[in-house]
């Protein structure tokens, strides 16, 4: 295992999750009391390994057709436009 990598893919993807929709609704989850700990932690657990497994397998197959160059820059669009509903959205008021 190429531990600079592995550094890597895990600080984006650990930053990326903190305060994300994912992490607030297991944090709810968690809250209530007739919900186990153990099982909240499992199951969010085995959730964000098979997303997690799903979009490893997308990307290798994908990039097999995409140039990979194609796939940061629409990465990166995506994160802009999400950026940007979610910044239009506050600033109009919305809640959701």
């Amino acid at each position: 295992m190429d531990t600079r990598t592995f550094l890597l893919v895990f600080g984006t993807v650990f930053m990326a999750e903190l305060g994300d929709k994912t992490q607030l609704a297991t944090l709810l989850y968690a809250s209530e009391a007739r919900f186990g700990r153990v099982s909240v932690f499992t199951a969010a657990a085995l959730a964000l390994i098979v997303s997690t497994a799903l979009a490893v397998l997308a990307g290798s197959v994908v990039s097999k057709f995409v140039p990979v160059r194609y796939l940061h820059i629409a990465a990166g669009v995506g994160f802009v436009a999400i950026g940007a509903w979610t910044l239009y959205g506050a600033l109009r008021g919305w809640h959701g």
